[in-house]
């Protein structure tokens, strides 16, 4: 058949309205017209190429339709053992029923007038961390304020060994950059002293900022300056402190393996102000809090990219509930925690289970070690027990099981596909139970 002809025998779009409106009547006409026309041209472009037509046009526009009405964000079971899995959303969130119609996001109830929307966050964050704080949309976000509101203008002395590069190609230079500030660089790569520190303070110096290396580390001859000794030189030199911890660790995880710095120390030991994640080791959504002094937090406040980088209403109501979880210490509704708090033979218990439960399956319980991701304690790992299933092809069965419903994402290793229950909800485990059987 020529393509000319080819071409000629495609529908006109109303042919294939008046054939489709009766079982696609659910959706607006002028996306059913949108999308007929839009497989139309498909076809045509196929044609021309040369390529075989993989399916009619009806079939195109009622699987396009399909999709439109499908949510792309979709809930997703966690098999990997990374907790923290950046490309599965970080910190998994607890249940919550995000509030309906209107709420008092900036309105004072007991005086009947306007109010802050920091107020719902403010008592828990000070309660829990021991100072008052502020939320904006990502760590990120956090960095580029304070640096913007304490150093614009002026000189913020960092260590070489602390530029890092915080995901996706941001970078604690090219922040520091847009903020205004200048970067001072001292020391070298793996070792500053603090008569580094001492050295770069000039008239032009708003503030020494420490970074915490969360998302990797530099061993062997190295030297960093503690926190409390910068903090001393920054109260005789009449400069602030600011201490960036990126992972928000505000509970001790130390008793479960995970060693990292906790929030309140660094407050402890004088920093000015920190910041920090919500979504890694606090638990929460996205979010970078900013929490110290009263007058710090104050004038990060009045700054107006702080309006520019504020939460909005439904991530309020998120990171109330985490913190709320934390403070009055309910594991069980912090995800992310309860995942971490769980012993390797809690694990194992768990996987023997479910393993029993599915006769068919060639399954076998082996050690292994799970992660927490999320740029947070490299080279930290927690041991746990996994779900070792055999497959005839390993890798269409890891597709099958990432493309099925809900989805569940596990890793293949030596050969076979493996499964760690420490990031999968008790209540998802008869999902991956019905999945692999």
């Amino acid at each position: 058949m020529s393509e000319s002809r080819s071409l000629r025998e495609l529908p006109a779009v109303n042919e294939v309205l008046e054939r489709l409106s009766p079982t696609l009547a659910r959706f607006p006409r002028g996306i059913l017209v949108a999308e007929i026309r839009r497989a139309l041209d498909e076809l045509r472009a196929e044609i021309v190429a040369g390529r075989a037509a993989g399916c009619g046009v009806e079939e195109r526009v009622t699987r396009a339709l399909q999709a439109l009405e499908t949510p792309s964000l979709r809930h997703v079971i966690n098999a990997t053992g990374v907790v923290l899995h950046t490309n599965l959303g970080r910190a998994p969130l607890g249940a919550l029923a995000v509030l309906p119609g209107y709420s008092n996001l900036e309105y004072d109830l007991a005086r009947g007038r306007r109010g802050k929307r920091d107020v719902h966050l403010s008592g828990l964050l000070e309660r829990l961390i021991g100072a008052p704080g502020i939320a904006v949309n990502n760590n990120a976000a956090a960095i580029f304020l304070a640096l913007n509101e304490l150093a614009a203008g002026g000189e913020a002395v960092v260590s070489r060994g602390e530029l890092i590069e915080i995901g996706d190609g941001f970078r604690i230079p090219d922040i520091m950059a847009r903020s205004g500030a200048t970067l001072r660089e001292v020391g070298t790569t793996n070792r500053t002293q603090i008569a580094d520190y001492a050295a770069a303070i000039n008239e032009r110096t708003r503030l020494l900022l420490r970074v915490h290396p969360s998302n990797f580390r530099i061993t062997g001859f190295t030297a960093r300056v503690e926190l409390r000794e910068l903090v001393a030189l920054g109260r005789e030199r009449g400069v602030p402190v600011y201490e960036d911890l990126g992972s928000g660790c505000v509970v001790d995880l130390r008793p479960f393996g995970i060693d990292e710095p906790l929030v309140p120390d660094s407050l402890k030991s004088g920093a000015a102000l920190v910041s920090f994640s919500g979504d890694k080791l606090l638990g929460g959504p996205q979010a970078g809090i900013l929490a110290g002094q009263a007058e710090t937090v104050a004038r990060l406040r009045g700054n107006p990219l702080f309006r520019a980088l504020r939460l909005d209403k439904v991530m309020y109501q998120a990171l109330e509930n985490t913190l709320r979880n934390l403070l009055l210490e309910r594991w069980e509704c912090v995800p992310a925690l309860a995942m971490l708090r769980q012993s390797a033979d809690q694990i194992r218990v768990r996987a023997e289970r479910l393993a029993a439960r599915m006769p068919g399956v060639r399954a076998e319980i082996v050690p292994g070690n799970s992660v927490i991701g999320g740029g947070a304690t490299p080279e930290q790992t927690i041991p746990t027990w996994l779900i070792a299933v055999e497959y005839a092809d390993v890798v269409q069965a890891e597709r099958r099981l990432r493309e099925g419903d809900p989805p569940i994402v596990a890793r293949i290793e030596d050969g076979r596909l493996m499964l760690d229950l420490r990031t999968v909800l008790p209540d998802e485990e008869a999902a991956v139970e019905r999945a692999l059987a």
